[in-house]
């Protein structure tokens, strides 16, 4: 991988992993379209999400030292409940990072999968904008805005969302939704709730040696992170902003056309 590519696919990532569009599946078509040839790992990728994961860590760095201060006043009260229900959403990512994560990492040399993910994020995008007022409605509000049943829901999409082309925060801000959660408090828990998983993946990456045993060059992959976290801080506050007040169905739209323009052209 040369230096300028990196550069691309770490904008590409940076600017499409905060909006529900599928900063993976973008991944795998730009390197299509570059002529990059698929990497036997995925550290490039870790890379550039450890990228867009210090992006979330700036954005939110005043709610996540409140979520601090509150756990270890060591009793349970509204930053405990919040950080516990975080938790809750981990559980399933964890379990298909530890028992799938070869077949997880073979989708990734597979454009088919990805313009397929694309076109069922789609569907999620739009069930989401069409029914969540009705079920929000119907769904008593939990503490934080969020009960545990929903965290788990949510993270279930996140697990799923593993797949390139199934956009990670449109799955979450999708299922979130569509369980009754409101528009106001799934934008910040979607985001907080990859953090651990992510910088997790980095650091077994680190202590284990793949990160030195990888294909890809040292230069490659620290423009790819600087990037991705540049552009990672201007789309996180841009989602913010649409996730409260935007209709995600316009992005259902762009996705079904992205992957059926893979399906066709690139697959």
């Amino acid at each position: 991988m040369e230096w300028f590519e990196a550069l691309i696919l770490g904008l590409v990532q940076g600017l499409t992993e905060f909006l529900p569009v599928s900063s993976s599946g973008h991944l795998a078509i730009g390197k299509a379209l570059l002529g990059v040839e698929p990497s036997g790992d995925l550290i490039f990728e870790v890379t550039v999400h450890a990228a867009t994961v210090l992006a979330t860590i700036v954005v939110f760095r005043k709610q996540i030292w409140k979520l601090l201060c509150g756990l270890f006043k060591f009793k349970y009260n509204d930053e405990t409940d919040y950080i516990a229900k975080l938790c809750v959403s981990m559980i399933p990512v964890f379990v298909v990072g530890m028992f799938f994560k070869d077949k997880v990492e073979a989708a990734f040399n597979s454009l088919r999968v990805v313009g397929i993910a694309l076109l069922v994020t789609a569907i999620l995008l739009v069930l989401s904008d069409y029914l969540s007022r009705r079920v929000s409605a119907a769904v008593r509000e939990s503490r934080n805005g969020i009960s545990f049943w929903q965290a788990f829901v949510v993270g279930a999409g996140q697990a799923c969302a593993v797949l390139p082309g199934l956009s990670r925060s449109g799955t979450t801000i999708s299922t979130g939704l569509l369980t009754g959660v409101r528009r106001e408090n799934m934008a910040m828990f979607s985001f907080l709730m990859v953090l651990v998983p992510i910088l997790g993946e980095t650091f077994l990456d680190l202590v284990g040696g793949d990160m030195a045993a990888s294909t890809v060059g040292a230069l490659p992959l620290l423009i790819g992170f600087a990037a991705a976290f540049v552009s990672g801080l201007f789309a996180c506050r841009v989602m913010i902003a649409l996730v409260r007040k935007a209709q995600l169905r316009w992005f259902g739209l762009y996705c079904a056309l992205v992957g059926a323009a893979v399906l066709i052209f690139l697959a």
